[in-house]
């Protein structure tokens, strides 16, 4: 894959992901004032009652493929919802609504995310909050920019005064441990945000608005784009192995601070 063919993967990227908006933000109108439930509709659960997909996911996906089928039909697809699909050399990543949860209650943070990758990493990513209009993008040898102008992360080397970003797991079990591990944290850094959308956490992370983030749990299509763009703006992304009891996941900070914050987090 040569430079001159990232720009058009992360074209394709925006395409896909303005498709999705538009799905995303003329629902998200109609459904202020209604209860976030699963006892809604147009909503139902997954995994468990936590876990809930909603109409407006299925569409934003449904959109995002139709840009796809006619842009890049030769492509593999993998998307939280429909799975995997088509065995081509390269593959997109879709959430086609990262921040369902948010979206139900009405809460104006949630977000679109498109990576394409190639086998050996991410080639292009896309992270797009419908609501404010801010679209964080990368390739793998291009600058991370947010609505085209160019961004760059935190260079904090002290935890004692970073904020720091992470979310929470749908399984109880798991968030029992991870309050534990936020314990650790929590004295340690300047203060903890949960906003419940990986892939902003990431971008506001590569911008600057966080200056650390970590979490387990996370899928393919929660972190693909989002961890591009962190690194691209000079963050050092690394993963969280997987132990006995917990999945794998991922912690993202400024070089200066990465050590000490995940001695706090990686046993988690």
């Amino acid at each position: 894959m040569t430079k001159i063919e990232e720009p058009t993967l992360l074209a394709v990227a925006q395409e896909a992901a303005r498709a999705a908006a538009a799905e995303l933000v003329s629902r998200f109108r109609q459904r202020r004032g209604l209860r976030g439930d699963s006892g809604a509709a147009d909503v139902r659960a997954k995994s468990g009652p936590t876990d809930l997909v909603s109409d407006a996911d299925l569409a934003a996906e449904s959109a995002i493929a139709d840009v796809l089928a006619a842009r890049r039909p030769d492509d593999a697809i993998l998307a939280e919802e429909g799975g995997a699909s088509g065995e081509g050399a390269l593959r997109w990543i879709v959430d086609p609504l990262d921040g369902t949860i948010n979206f139900l209650f009405g809460i104006p943070v949630f977000a679109v995310s498109i990576a394409c990758d190639d086998g050996e990493g991410t080639l292009a990513g896309v992270v797009l909050d419908p609501i404010r209009d801010e679209c964080f993008a990368a390739t793998r040898s291009g600058p991370p920019t947010l609505n085209g102008e160019s961004i760059r992360a935190s260079a904090r080397d002290e935890l004692a005064t970073a904020m720091v970003a992470t979310g929470f797991s749908y399984d109880s079990a798991l968030r029992t441990r991870q309050a534990a591990v936020l314990a650790q944290v929590l004295p340690r850094a300047r203060d903890i945000r949960r906003a419940g959308a990986a892939a902003l956490d990431l971008a506001w992370s590569a911008c600057g608005r966080y200056d650390a983030y970590y979490e387990r749990g996370l899928k393919a299509w929660d972190l693909a784009a989002g961890a591009l763009i962190a690194s691209r703006a000079g963050l050092v992304v690394r993963e969280l192995p997987a132990d006995e009891e917990d999945p794998s996941g991922l912690v993202v900070a400024p070089a200066g601070l990465i050590d000490e914050l995940q001695a706090l987090v990686g046993g988690a």
